[in-house]
């Protein structure tokens, strides 16, 4: 009785960003817990060798920077092959240079990608959502919603703020039947990482200063996702669950 709460069998879910890295590792976490798979980004070549490479999922094309490209696509998913009950916001990007140097147009596009994102998306699925009175959000945070390192403060904001919204969602969604929690990440080993993950001395540093001792693997994130796109999660409302091998409860 207790493992069929996390049974995700007969539910669609849709992750944004999803043809590599966390998005497409969360897609193939969901779909081995018997999801129904819906993986989005911009680049339909790059979608369609992932979901063959994930043994078969659906693609759905659209800049989730783009409120209405969003919003039509959702609805005409729905019209034409029913609900979508699970949505992960996973889409992001990150840009590096100090603060008095960042240039302006990055500031804007990592808002646009981080943030605009999780409204858009979030709001689309959750007009359709909140119609059935049932429906799980799920938003992809950071450590860095409420820690903070040189270089990237532009990406600390938006994820500040991706926990916050999260929390948000679930104060005006939660009576309407709907579960609104974010998963902040650790420092994992992805594209998005890539950098500091090839730099010795970054990741020596970052082996000292977690307490686990070592990046995170990107499987590690599967468990906390499934929990929270399941029955398991049924009383769980405008949570921030931190995968991070204890970085950010310790000094």
């Amino acid at each position: 009785m207790s493992l069929s709460l996390f049974d995700l069998t007969g539910r669609t879910a849709l992750i944004t960003g999803s043809s590599q890295g966390i998005g497409y590792t969360l897609a193939k976490g969901l779909k081995e817990a018997g999801a129904k798979i819906i993986i989005n980004g911009r680049d339909e070549s790059k979608l369609s060798k992932a979901a063959e490479s994930l043994g078969g999922a659906e693609t759905i094309v659209f800049d989730v920077t783009d409120h209405q490209a969003v919003k039509e696509s959702v609805d005409q998913y729905e019209a034409q092959n029913g609900p979508i009950d699970i949505l992960i916001n996973n889409a992001g990007m990150q840009y590096r240079a100090p603060l008095e140097e960042f240039p302006a147009e990055m500031f804007h596009k990592i808002l646009e990608t981080n943030l605009t994102s999780v409204f858009n998306v979030s709001q689309a699925v959750a007009n359709h959502m909140l119609k059935r009175q049932k429906g799980k959000i799920i938003n992809i945070a950071s450590v860095q919603s409420s820690l903070a390192r040189p270089n990237i403060t532009p990406y600390t904001a938006t994820k500040g703020a991706v926990a916050n919204i999260t929390k948000g969602m679930a104060t005006e969604w939660a009576r309407h039947g709907l579960q609104c929690n974010a998963v902040a990440p650790g420092y994992f080993d992805t594209p998005l990482n890539a950098a500091l993950v090839n730099d010795k001395e970054f990741s020596d540093w970052l082996s000292h200063r977690t307490p686990a001792g070592r990046w995170g693997k990107l499987e590690e994130l599967i468990g906390a996702s499934i929990f929270l796109a399941s029955d398991a999660s049924s009383f769980v409302n405008g949570h921030v669950l931190y995968v991070d091998g204890g970085i950010t409860v310790s000094l």
